[in-house]
């Protein structure tokens, strides 16, 4: 029997097993949608009638299995009802294809998240494909939600309890193999094999997966209550109830009815409606979008970079060196001191060793690093990134010398946090062809690269940078060159202001806890420490010179004391074993905290509505992409400008004047929110 639908189809296959393949029309990834779970519980039905051997479910596109439900269902706002009838509907499909009386098996390749996994684990068996792409997990955390599919109650009896919920609970993805080791998947083969391996299965079908009876033994009812108790506090480190309640929804659904299959489905129905329709999901789905509108800025563009030449092996020009070999390209890296290159090498192959695990993939990948301390193959590069220190005269010497030797059709790039392009291009024969790559620290972690545009620079050249950028798998932001760009622009007053606090006497600690409390993932004076208190010195000298900063006598003192923070030993904070040793403070007092905010987070936000308004970025949810990839400003916000607009425009320029009154100037509203203001919400 063949069948042929607008999202499924289904056929059976020379060796008499049934295939079930999903190819989501009119969309480069599957993602399910109402129309393609009813279409699917349909299918089911003629497949049950058919009543083949066996049947596989493999996706028909390249991109992956399936990427989960389609995340424009839940923005903006849907009615509950709506939501719940969704969950319903992806629920029933799980149930029958779950129900059909003959093997089944999931065929993986590439993403497998959210309602994917959770059509998957209602299949008796699970191959993956063992390459990179391969990604399995239930991310919706990440969403302000938790699995709605069946996806707790059947990860839950795969793995056992504590195994999924921290699956669940932190939402990250497993290759193939990994996910084999824990049960997820059953096989994990190359992909020339995964065929063979699919019809030898259903040949002779294995006894299921079961957890191990301490995995058993932890969904007893009298432990239950214990063990969730223990979840919750630690979920509430990184993740408080108030501002990220679905991590919390999810432990409790699992404690209330952990043992008992049906009532846990429709719990969590029921617990996936609420979240939905909550600020917090709805504002985790927004930045959802603005990461895929980041990532589509370079859709369609080529970079042309094969070899990439990296000046500086300092931790950033060593880590951007690291990571650019990591991800395929051939690099060359110079410094005037071999011990410098010796040590950037080190911490590369040990970023090879924990990402690539291979160690022939590793061997590669350090094959693919070169030191060239003399410059000698700067000259074939078809990217050159500057990464030294943040000094105006010493990066004009560096390209009077270097750009006579570039390939006529090479990018020039620097790694300033800071320092506007125009300052930089007055020595070069062809400005155009300078941008700005401004990676943030730690290279390998952190997400977002500003992407320069000086006032001489070829459009070419920057759409090549956003291509390029991307291509490393990082989000690229456009930004117009100014002091500071947009992130290190809008943390600086922050930072500044946390510095003010402390002078005032306010303990380092309370400053940030007040921070962590707003949301932000660390506090401004633990951030400044770690970042060193003599880069922040130099960069917030730029930006008073350029916007008229005052720059605290606290922060010059500390420098010029040598205590620059985490890497020498001493800052504001005594550093031990790279952690900072912080004194026990009573529980301070909620006005007390919520002034402490204020002073913190207006700085930001009025110095993020400047930015706005001088052009710095295109627009406010650019702006706010940046600040949340750019330093972690509290996802669950939305954003520094959704925040405000949510906030009210009106009560913030209030409480600014008020804030100027008692503190200075530094707190009057910037001209810019008045055209904030006209707009609608």
């Amino acid at each position: 029997m063949n069948r042929q639908g607008t999202h499924w189809r289904y056929a059976r296959r020379e060796d008499g097993f049934g295939e079930l393949v999903i190819d989501v029309a009119g969309r480069s990834a599957n993602v399910l949608t109402p129309e393609v779970l009813e279409e699917l519980l349909a299918l089911l039905e003629a497949v049950r009638e058919d009543a083949p051997p066996g049947l596989v479910l493999r996706s028909g596109k390249p991109s992956g299995f399936i990427a989960g439900a389609d995340v424009h269902r839940f923005a903006p706002l849907p009615p509950r009802d709506e939501v719940l009838a969704f969950i319903h509907l992806g629920q029933r499909a799980a149930d029958a294809l779950e129900a059909l009386p003959f093997p089944t098996l999931a065929l993986v390749r590439g993403f497998c998240l959210g309602g994917g996994l959770e059509l998957a684990l209602a299949c008796d068996y699970r191959i993956a494909c063992d390459d990179e792409r391969t990604r399995l997990g239930l991310p919706e955390v990440r969403l302000g939600i938790h699995p709605g599919f069946g996806g707790t109650a059947r990860l839950v009896r795969l793995l056992g309890s504590l195994p999924a919920l921290q699956l669940m609970l932190t939402g990250r993805t497993l290759r193939a193999r990994p996910a084999q080791r824990v049960g997820l998947v059953d096989q994990a083969v190359p992909e020339r094999l995964l065929e063979v391996a699919a019809a030898e299965l259903l040949r002779r079908p294995p006894a299921k997966h079961r957890p191990s009876r301490w995995a058993r033994w932890s969904a007893l009812p009298p432990v239950r209550p214990v063990l969730g108790a223990w979840l919750h506090r630690q979920v509430a480190r990184k993740a408080p109830r108030r501002h990220y309640p679905a991590p919390h929804a999810l432990i409790d659904l699992w404690v209330r009815h952990g043992g008992r299959f049906r009532d846990l489905l429709a719990a969590e129905a029921e617990s996936v409606a609420d979240l939905v329709t909550g600020e917090t999901a709805q504002n985790l789905v927004r930045v959802f979008f603005l990461q895929e509108r980041l990532k589509g800025l370079a859709k369609g563009r080529e970079h042309g970079i094969a070899h990439v030449h990296v000046v500086g092996a300092g931790v950033m020009g060593g880590d951007i060196a690291a990571w650019c070999a990591l991800r395929g390209l051939r690099v060359t890296l110079q410094d005037q001191d071999p011990e410098r290159i010796a040590a950037a090498v080190g911490r590369a192959a040990a970023l090879f060793r924990k990402r690539l695990r291979d160690p022939r993939r590793v061997t590669a990948a350090l094959d693919r690093l070169v030191p060239d301390p003399d410059a000698a193959f700067a000259g074939h590069a078809d990217l050159v990134v500057e990464a030294i220190f943040e000094d105006r005269e010493a990066k004009r010497r560096l390209y009077a010398v270097l750009e006579p030797r570039l390939k006529p059709e090479a990018l020039l790039a620097t790694n300033t946090s800071s320092i506007p392009l125009e300052e930089l291009a007055t020595v070069l024969q062809r400005p155009e062809r300078l941008i700005g790559l401004h990676f943030f620290n730690p290279v390998a972690k952190m997400q977002l690269v500003e992407v320069v545009r000086g006032a001489h620079a070829d459009p070419g050249a920057i759409e090549r940078g956003l291509a390029f950028v991307r291509a490393l798998d990082r989000l690229p932001l456009p930004v117009a060159s100014r002091p500071g760009f947009l992130v290190n622009r809008v943390l600086m007053p922050y930072l500044l202001e946390a510095v003010e606090l402390v002078e005032e006497g306010v303990p380092p600690e309370l400053v940030d806890h007040a921070a962590r409390d707003f949301g932000m993932p660390m506090g401004p004076i633990e951030l400044a420490d770690t970042v060193g208190l003599d880069i922040c010195l130099h960069v917030a000298e730029i930006l008073g010179e350029a916007f008229g900063l005052a720059v605290p006598d606290r922060l010059r003192a500390l420098v010029e004391d040598g205590r620059v923070g985490r890497k020498r030993g001493r800052g504001f904070y005594t550093w031990r074993r790279g952690k900072p040793m912080r004194h026990r403070l009573p529980r301070p007092d909620p006005a007390r905290l919520g002034e402490l905010q204020e002073r913190l987070v207006d700085r930001m936000l009025n110095e993020a509505v400047a930015c706005l308004r001088e052009g710095v970025v295109a627009d406010a949810d650019l702006l706010d992409a940046g600040m949340i990839f750019g330093t972690g400003f509290a996802p669950f916000r939305g954003g520094p400008m959704h925040y405000a607009q949510t906030r009210g425009v009106e009560d913030l320029e209030t409480r600014m004047h008020d804030l100027a009154a008692r503190y200075g100037a530094r707190f009057l509203p910037d001209d810019g929110w008045n055209r904030l203001r006209r707009q609608p919400g």
